[in-house]
């Protein structure tokens, strides 16, 4: 037995049974490993954005990490973006990072490099493998640090460490600590404050607190004291649709955002941190909320959040009877016919949502309405890019996909976007993964157009039309999924789109719908 043995032992004792990998010299020894680990998913991306970005979707549709299997320094750069995102969500990861063979680095052969360096600004935890001895220890505390809170941890794996004797190991599920016991100090200032200031209060849920049972919970708050309930700008996982608790998202726009929030007092945030500004912008200002609002933690990442809103809603009187408001049906609107817009495309997906779906979210402008409208789909998983770095889409449906064989996975995708991690449609059509792409195709970064206007560039000339235009030559997106392996096909009409999706939705595997807009 060797080291590479050993990990693999120590990853499927703990139930980490999948590994989204893109491997290299240094990790051979591993990679013939899991060959003899049947028990153990592989799955191939063609690029380490691709890897990272799919083990980002599975572990928010899990609560579990998975492994990513990466090849020295230069192949996680390549992740490192989506690693990013991750670690933004709160998810559960464990990087395997190949690497020389540990006398062999001090030869600096071309692909040494500094991969602790690199890992740990996107990773909460970072740890090299001493010799094959080290291999149970160290993987055991990987799998600890990625659950305790969940988050990032990247394992630097040197090949003398993989291919090196070990002896025979019988390892044991790592036994985790439970969360922390819930602060009442918390609970009773944030009661006080609720009291205090009946209408100009507002929570904010992430992570557990965005689940259908929490969020069950802080409408009861939100209805008996009148209380405003807010999602996060950018959301790691909620549970939507009909029957649900909808949380009115903080907007994008900075100008929105704060028009939003001018009246609130008291912001309480469950599961995460104060909303802020995405960028800094002349004349405006960094926060979201007033300088003199009040901001209190009822519960902070990795704290039990679904426990503190309990004690919440004890601590305020609320009884577990009370209603909540919550969609029951579309409003009114009549079905677009003619041109494809950004709007019509909102809401035939929502309308024509399968129960039960799941929905990746990164079409960024394009899309915004969706969320909205989401509110009166079928009950659903609702998940976007956390970090801001985009190209996570493809990559987070693919994952969301392999995590949950038997959901239809419905991935809004952004065309600029998309061209970061387009790979992630042929791992998509090996695994043969229940997933409708549907591309927004303006042929432009248009958040960047916005994004110009709002530093107070209202009109751009040539060179800048040049770096934000996606034309001359115009992407084709159907040509592009089908030299993937994933059928697709061009909408220009709503009736198209329709059509389209309905028949992407009435059967199983790929499809890519080309939405022109």
């Amino acid at each position: 037995m060797n080291g590479a043995d050993v990990l693999c032992d120590v990853l499927l004792a703990n139930d980490v049974t999948v590994c989204f990998a893109n491997p290299g010299t240094s990790e051979m020894h591993f990679v013939a490993a899991l060959d003899r680990k049947p028990e153990m998913r592989c799955v191939l991306g063609l690029f380490e954005g691709v890897v990272t970005g799919a083990a980002d979707g599975y572990a928010r549709m899990t609560d579990r990490p998975a492994a990513t299997l990466l090849h020295t320094g230069p192949g996680l750069a390549n992740g490192l973006a989506n690693m990013h995102n991750a670690r933004r969500a709160f998810s559960p990861m464990i990087n395997i990072v190949g690497d020389h063979a540990s006398y062999h680095l001090p030869l600096d052969a071309p692909l040494t490099s500094d991969i602790e360096g690199l890992a740990a600004p996107m990773s909460n935890w970072v740890r090299r493998i001493a010799g094959p001895a080290d291999v149970q220890p160290a993987t055991e505390a990987a799998f600890r640090a990625s659950l305790t809170p969940p988050g990032v941890t990247t394992l630097i794996l040197p090949a003398d460490a993989a291919w090196g004797d070990a002896a025979p190991a019988s390892p044991g599920k790592v036994v985790l600590p439970p969360p922390p016991a819930v602060d009442m100090d918390a609970v009773r200032a944030t009661a006080a404050a609720i009291r205090a200031a009946p209408g100009r209060v507002g929570i904010t849920v992430r992570g557990r607190a965005a689940r259908a049972d929490a969020l069950e919970i802080a409408g009861q708050i939100s209805a008996a004291c009148d209380v405003r309930l807010f999602s996060e700008v950018l959301i790691a996982r909620m549970q939507r649709g009909r029957g649900r608790v909808a949380p009115a998202r903080i907007p994008y726009p900075i100008d929105a955002a704060t028009a939003l929030l001018s009246d609130i007092d008291v912001l309480v945030l469950v599961g995460g941190k104060e909303p802020v500004a995405f960028f800094a912008y002349p004349g405006k200002p960094g926060r979201l909320v007033r300088d003199d609002c009040q901001v209190l933690t009822l519960a902070a990442h990795g704290q039990d959040l679904y426990a503190a809103l309990e004690a919440l809603r004890d601590e305020l009187g609320v009884k577990p009877s009370q209603p909540t408001d919550f969609a029951t049906a579309f409003p009114v609107e009549a079905a677009a016919s003619g041109g494809l817009t950004e709007d019509a495309i909102a809401l035939s997906v929502a309308r024509k949502l399968p129960d039960n779906a799941i929905v990746c979210d990164e079409a960024v402008t394009s899309a915004r309405r969706f969320f909205a409208l989401s509110a009166f789909a079928a009950p659903h998983d609702y998940m976007m890019g956390t970090g801001g770095s985009i190209g996570g889409g493809i990559p987070m449906a693919t994952g969301a996909a392999i995590a949950c064989p038997d959901r239809k996975v419905i991935n809004l995708e952004a065309d600029g976007s998309g061209m970061y991690t387009v790979q992630g449609l042929w791992t998509q059509a090996r695994e043969n993964l229940d997933v409708v792409t549907i591309v927004f195709s303006n042929r432009t970064y248009a958040i960047l157009h916005g994004e110009m206007k709002n530093v107070g560039v209202n009109a751009i000339g040539e060179n800048a039309r040049r770096m934000l235009d996606l034309d001359h030559p115009a992407l084709d997106w159907v040509s592009l999924a089908k030299g993937m392996g994933v059928e697709a096909a061009r909408a220009e009409t709503c009736e198209r789109f329709d059509a389209l999706l309905d028949s992407a939705l009435s059967r199983r595997g790929p499809f890519l719908i080309e939405a022109m807009i």
